[in-house]
């Protein structure tokens, strides 16, 4: 009676088979989809709106590097700035003292949980609230504030579980050398949290560059200007919509590169692992 069975078995797909076949059939159907697509677009009308060469060439001749600079530099004071209070919340977090706990625990919950578009308003505003208020180096010190103190939330845990990574016997055995508390965490701890962290802070990074993109929000002149406000901007000039895919595309040469970095540092964890 077992013969048939096993012939029967014999006949059919294996696991592997039945995988590949459906694999087969997934691209069989994503090829279908994007020939569809292909065929029945108005490309003509697609270039006309999102490609048009002249205003791409009119973006680069008023000032696209500018702006892509400025997003940049946006992105590089806040990403310092959210380092800075990320550490320092996240060493809070830990710390035993109950009320460094608690403020920083309600700061966290509380920027993780607001929309950056909100706190770029109300940064925007507090010269109105506060008579004779100045923030610096406007509009970079508003810039900087608004994005820096949103990704010190995102940064605090990030760092904090870093730091929880490190093994407890490190820190006891300095502490059994005569190093105080302080300095073990800042010469052995941290540096070791940073290492583990990096590639995670590296996807905060990417997420800055995109969040520079508020920056509109708060009005700036038109030499401060980022990507997204210069390409919003070109456009309503034009009434077209390629300086602002243009723009778009200068936010991807930014990333793309972070997110291969990413994905590398990644690798080289795993395999220190």
């Amino acid at each position: 009676m077992s013969a048939p069975i096993d012939t029967v078995e014999r006949k059919g797909l294996s696991p592997r088979q039945r995988a590949q076949r459906s694999r087969w059939i997934q691209y069989a159907i994503l090829i279908a989809l994007v020939l569809v697509a292909a065929f029945t677009a108005d490309w003509a009308q697609i270039v006309s709106v999102f490609f048009k060469p002249q205003y791409i060439k009119a973006a680069f001749e008023d000032g696209l590097m500018q702006a892509l600079v400025k997003t940049l530099e946006y992105t590089a004071g806040a990403f310092v700035i959210g380092l800075l209070g990320g550490t320092l919340l996240a060493l809070m977090r830990l710390s035993s003292v109950g009320p460094y706990r608690w403020i920083a625990t309600a700061y966290i919950e509380f920027f993780r949980g607001l929309p950056a578009i909100v706190v770029f308003i109300a940064f925007s505003l507090l010269p109105l609230a506060f008579e004779g208020l100045t923030i610096p180096l406007d509009p970079y010190g508003v810039v900087w504030l608004a994005l820096g103190i949103v990704a010190a939330a995102y940064m605090a845990e990030v760092i904090r579980a870093g730091i929880q990574a490190v093994p407890k016997g490190q820190i006891e055995a300095a502490r059994s050398l005569g190093m105080p508390f302080g300095l073990a965490t800042r010469k052995i701890v941290l540096p070791q949290a940073f290492r583990i962290v990096l590639p995670p802070l590296t996807n905060d990074l990417i997420l800055l560059v995109k969040d520079s993109s508020l920056v509109f929000i708060i009005g700036t002149s038109a030499e401060a200007y980022e990507l997204t406000g210069f390409g919003r901007d070109l456009a309503n000039t034009y009434a077209n919509l390629t300086p602002l895919v243009t723009a778009g595309f200068c936010y991807l040469i930014i990333t793309l590169p972070l997110g291969i970095l990413v994905r590398r540092l990644e690798a080289k964890a795993a395999r220190a692992r």
